[in-house]
């Protein structure tokens, strides 16, 4: 990205990204949530949050984002990916409340990385957690989501198999080309929906499809009972220890990925957000927002890089229209036939859609690996990236006392950061 020294970004564009909030915006900002809704609610769906919080919390999120950063950044911020695995282990192991806290301190971790930014500088975190502890954690955030992408799409939940394995399979694999067409061949906005495009493809095919075989593959029940009014399902979370310990690794990968996206529309808008309002201002504010969806039983919050190509391509640089999608966002929470409406997605369609997602996931770490260029061959780097995944991937739990255990990502984040500190450099 160009400093703010150099001469050559050109001035800001003609449409204007200064914040101007107006009744203008409103189409423009309903219009990026519906680019957001599809990875916003499937992070619910997929770990058992509540879809409603999701939405109210990215809204309130996106708020607090642009109160801390003074309006000057047109993102908007909704459910990680990065933690769906870490939230279904918690759920199961020490309950909803608990990982909800678990992730309310995940953004207390992007504060305390915020006033260190202020302290030591962005450099600092870049030494602490180079691409080759980066890389490897999120590889492991993505592969270790594998079986929950096969099982879903096959219809097996648990050891129920909810849906015949055929039927099943027959309507991920509509889902996911569906995705993969759209993501590739898609013009104009379609391009930045595949993934509502890939549900409502599935959907469709699973109503066609029960229709001729006489099966119930869409449950219409939760959409007919439910309210029109609803007030979202907020959760008051508890503090565990262990789940706190658990979680708190994890949020080292979507720490720095804030980097790329803060530089990703800085480039787009040709504005140095990185020195204005500053990363420690965006990390804060990303950090606040995560912090505040846990205290609600919320996901944790990240900026939206389908999003930022929706700016990108309708050249909407007016920070006030992420205002508008974060108001939409808040009001659609308390939809409740929304909500009943999400629960009746056949589980294989979002099945297919997931093995598109999660293996992207992976190949965002194969690309921050890429970045070592030959140096990814050293044996430091080898070192540590093989004993990251295999950590991650293998099922290694360290037990701390009763109940306090670490594994999986946490783990295998902990394990790349102590070993890039401790192991010494190759020497030639």
């Amino acid at each position: 990205m160009t400093s703010a020294s150099d001469p050559s970004p050109a001035p800001a564009p003609a449409a204007g990204s200064e914040y101007i909030f107006s009744p203008k915006q409103a189409l423009i900002g309903a219009q990026m949530l519906f680019v957001a809704f599809g990875a916003l609610v499937l992070v619910p769906l997929l770990t058992g949050l509540d879809p409603s919080v999701a939405l109210f919390t990215a809204g309130l999120g996106t708020l607090i984002f642009q109160i801390v950063t003074r309006g000057q950044v047109p993102v908007f911020l909704a459910s990680s990916f990065a933690f769906i695995a870490p939230i279904i282990y918690g759920v199961q192991t020490w309950g909803m409340a608990a990982t909800t806290g678990g992730l309310a301190a995940a953004g207390l971790l992007y504060v305390a990385l915020s006033f260190a930014i202020r302290a030591f500088g962005a450099g600092f975190l870049h030494r602490l957690l180079p691409p080759v502890v980066v890389g490897p954690v999120i590889m492991v955030i993505g592969l270790s989501l594998a079986p929950v992408a096969v099982n879903m799409a096959t219809g097996l939940a648990g050891d129920t198999q909810v849906m015949p394995r055929n039927t099943a399979l027959l309507l991920a694999a509509v889902s996911l080309g569906t995705t993969m067409l759209t993501a590739i061949l898609g013009r104009g906005i379609m391009r930045v929906v595949p993934i509502l495009a890939g549900v409502a493809a599935g959907y469709i095919a699973a109503l066609v499809l029960g229709a001729i075989t006489g099966e119930a593959l869409v449950n219409t029940a939760p959409l007919a009972d439910a309210p029109w009014f609803k007030v979202p399902g907020f959760v008051a979370p508890e503090f565990n220890l262990a789940a706190i310990l658990f979680i708190l690794p994890v949020a080292i990968a979507p720490a720095i990925e804030h980097f790329g996206d803060i530089m990703a529309i800085s480039n787009v808008t040709k504005r140095n957000y990185m020195e204005k309002p500053g990363i420690q201002n965006t990390m804060l504010g990303d950090g606040l927002a995560t912090a505040a969806a846990g205290l609600l039983g919320g996901p944790p919050n990240t900026t939206y890089s389908e999003v930022t190509g929706a700016v990108t391509l309708t050249r909407a640089f007016n920070p006030a229209i992420m205002t508008w999608a974060a108001i939409f966002a808040i009001a659609l929470s308390f939809a409740g036939k929304l909500s009943g409406a999400l629960s009746t997605i056949p589980m294989p369609v979002m099945g297919g859609i997931m093995i598109l997602l999660f293996g992207m996931v992976t190949v965002v770490g194969l690309s921050v690996l890429a970045k070592l260029g030959e140096s990814l061959s050293e044996a430091r780097n080898m070192v540590i990236i093989s004993t990251v995944l295999i950590i991650g991937l293998g099922g290694l739990t360290l037990q701390f006392g009763e109940g306090l255990t670490l594994a999986g990502i946490g783990l295998s984040g902990v394990a790349g950061l102590l070993l890039n500190l401790i192991l010494p450099q190759q020497r030639d």
